[in-house]
């Protein structure tokens, strides 16, 4: 027998490829997951993966296993997280007729789509199991159930009414779709882990069509669809094969298994790429130092692989900063800049001065603080918070309801210069690609009336898009009094409400879903339309600033990270519990005794996640509420040197 080689140095991971493919044309086939670290080439890695087994690379074993696919008209499934991972796999591979790509949702629409009966089915059994435990919750409650409650239970009850009314069932991957039998992403996700459950034919329909599924990302994964694949699996002979790629140390999604690693069955490869391929030496080594930490609260183990750096990138710059939360907006926002400033003097790169490193947020409220466009943000929250922000999965359109803002406001907008005119062709083409010119009066004389009302609207329009105290409300009401474009029925219902907002709910009272939305219809339209370009921007990831979330596998040359519990808002995630400035509360240190996930857990992965980002240099920037019990515990860690450590003035 031969000997397996051994690799060191760059190439150390140079034998996974071919390790990977042994496991999937030998005879049964091998299941596997395969542990694949920040930076450590994935994709390259699964591209040559895909090459050699579909004979665009020479492989004598890979050659059978095309011919077999090609000769049964099968095909490899890759199921990626984001379109744009659909891509980038895609635009490396090339034209392969037995590799089809595609997002969760894509991939589960297509097993499904069609099966009216079969979707409504699932659906209602879906939704009556979440409202029995709705029920049951309410009634453990102190108080019992209240009519809040009950309202909720009336909504998901009409919900399920609306299933069982429907005939026919749409859905579109890229885009929201409406109207009755309308689902969304949630909807297909649901509906396809408990078909694949409990109906044998769409497991066999799987088996036939794709006898290999691999899946990118899989520590994200929403848990009920990876269950139920993992389940079609089985046994090993069963006739699908799994490949699970994914690092659970970046798992950010409450979707996604707490430790998919544990629930990898024995039997299964564990193939593991080693190299971090990024990031400089010091970067790779700070990622392996704060996940092998044994921090207080922490329940999650520190099991995975170490990563090494490329034998030549033997450099890199980290420090921390640490200041005290108490400062004001406009403090923090100097104190940032002061710190970009000692970057820049470490580094001598320039994009630490010239706004060309990229700044992280822990919470999407934080960069819209920083951002300058709270109102608009905390609007859109209140309208659809699923929708609001965007996401590490590429589905940043915004909510439903305001897309009229979002899309056809917003190309308009772009026609007009600063002094408020505009490019007639221009402001023509936008009108004309939402079909706004087929609904022109036949007559002439009517024709000529409506064209003049609409170039009054537009004129008026402009001049209240270049007015920087121009309110949404404002700049909309000559679109909407023209009938220039057609907005949602929710978004004109609303502006035509003229009552005044609710109050927000006191501490401890529980709010309609009907008195959250007028909330935030009401504070959207008081909001400054200036915020509304800017939230846009956010929206279509075009801003320098980012949230630690929506960066996942996204590299950058020099990273800040701006930690800020306060400003944030949230409570699930602490970096001044982690980092020392705040004690450990006693849900952390209840949940931590029952062994389930803690605060500290969550916020030390999105650590992980923002540290792994940077090439070159990272600056970590923590506003604490006890600066110096945080400067005190991080010096303490051993995460940083002395001269890495230092205090915003």
């Amino acid at each position: 027998m031969s000997a397996v080689p051994v690799f060191e140095g760059n190439e150390r991971d140079a034998g996974v490829v071919e390790e990977i493919c042994g496991y999937l044309t030998q005879q049964p086939p091998r299941s596997y997951f395969l542990f694949a670290g920040a930076g450590s080439g994935k994709t390259r890695t699964l591209v040559e993966v895909l090459r050699r087994l579909t004979g665009v690379t020479e492989h004598e074993k890979g050659a059978v296993l095309a011919s077999r696919l090609r000769m049964h008209g099968r095909s490899i499934r890759v199921v990626t997280y984001t379109k744009n991972a659909v891509a980038v796999i895609n635009g490396r591979l090339g034209v392969n007729d037995l590799v089809q790509v595609s997002t969760i949702h894509s991939f589960c629409w297509e097993l499904i789509g069609g099966f009216d009966d079969d979707i409504r089915e699932a659906l209602v059994a879906v939704k009556r199991t979440q409202l029995a435990e709705m029920v049951a919750k309410a009634e453990r409650k102190k108080n019992g159930v209240s009519d809040t409650d009950r309202r909720n239970f009336a909504e998901v009850e009409e919900e399920i009414q609306g299933y069982v009314a429907a005939t026919t069932f749409k859905y579109h991957p890229d885009k929201s779709t409406q109207g009755p039998g309308a689902i969304q992403h949630q909807h297909v996700l649901d509906a396809t882990a408990w078909l694949l459950h409990n109906r044998p034919t769409l497991r066999t329909i799987l088996r036939d069509r794709h006898p290999v599924v691999l899946i990118d990302e899989s520590q994200d994964t929403m848990k009920s669809v990876l269950d139920a694949l993992m389940a079609v699996a089985k046994p090993e002979a069963s006739g699908l094969t799994l490949g699970l790629l994914g690092d659970h140390r970046q798992r950010i999604y409450h979707d996604g298994h707490e430790d998919l690693p544990s629930l990898v069955p024995s039997d299964w490869a564990t193939p593991e790429l080693r190299m971090n391929h990024r990031s400089q030496a010091r970067i790779v080594t700070l990622i392996n130092t704060i996940w092998a930490s044994q921090l207080e609260g922490r329940t999650q183990p520190a099991t995975g692989v170490e990563q090494h750096a490329r034998t030549e990138k033997t450099g890199g710059v980290v420090r921390v900063f640490v200041g005290a939360t108490s400062k004001s907006k406009e403090d923090k926002a100097l104190g940032e800049r002061w710190c970009s400033a000692q970057m820049n003097a470490l580094t001598g790169a320039e994009a630490w001065t010239s706004d060309a490193y990229q700044l992280l947020a822990l919470e999407h409220k934080l960069v819209a603080v920083r951002g300058s466009f709270p109102q608009v943000f905390e609007a859109m929250l209140l309208i659809d918070k699923n929708a609001a922000a965007p996401s590490g999965s590429g589905e940043n359109t915004g909510p439903a309801s305001v897309r009229f803002l979002l899309n056809e406001l917003a190309e308009l907008q772009d026609c007009f210069s600063d002094d408020g005119s505009f490019d007639e062709f221009a402001v023509t083409e936008v009108l004309r690609r939402h079909d706004r010119l087929a609904v022109l009066p036949a007559d002439a004389t009517a024709r000529a009336a409506r064209i003049d009302e609409l170039m009054t609207a537009i004129a008026e329009f402009g001049a209240r898009c270049s007015d920087p105290s121009s309110t949404v409300a404002q700049v909309i009401a000559p679109v909407l009094a023209a009938r220039m474009f057609e907005p949602d029925s929710r978004l004109q219902d609303a502006f035509d409400d003229e009552s005044a907002p609710p109050a927000p709910p006191g501490k401890g009272e529980e709010e309609t879903k009907q008195a959250r939305m007028r909330r935030g219809w009401c504070a959207l339209f008081a909001a400054p339309w200036v915020e509304l370009r800017k939230y846009r921007r956010y929206l279509a990831g075009n801003s320098v600033l980012a949230t630690h979330q929506v960066v996942k596998g996204s590299e950058f040359e020099h990273v800040m990270v701006v930690m800020d519990d306060e400003e944030a808002g949230g409570f699930l995630i602490s970096y001044d519990k982690l980092l020392g400035g705040k004690d450990l509360s006693s849900t952390d240190k209840s949940n931590k005794e029952l062994g389930k996930e803690t605060t500290i857990d969550r916020t030390l992965r999105l650590l992980y996640v923002t540290c792994s980002r940077a090439r070159e240099s990272l600056a970590l920037v923590l506003w604490s509420a006890d600066p110096a019990a945080a400067l005190g515990r991080i010096k303490a860690s051993g995460w940083f040197t002395g001269d890495e450590i230092c205090s915003v003035p």
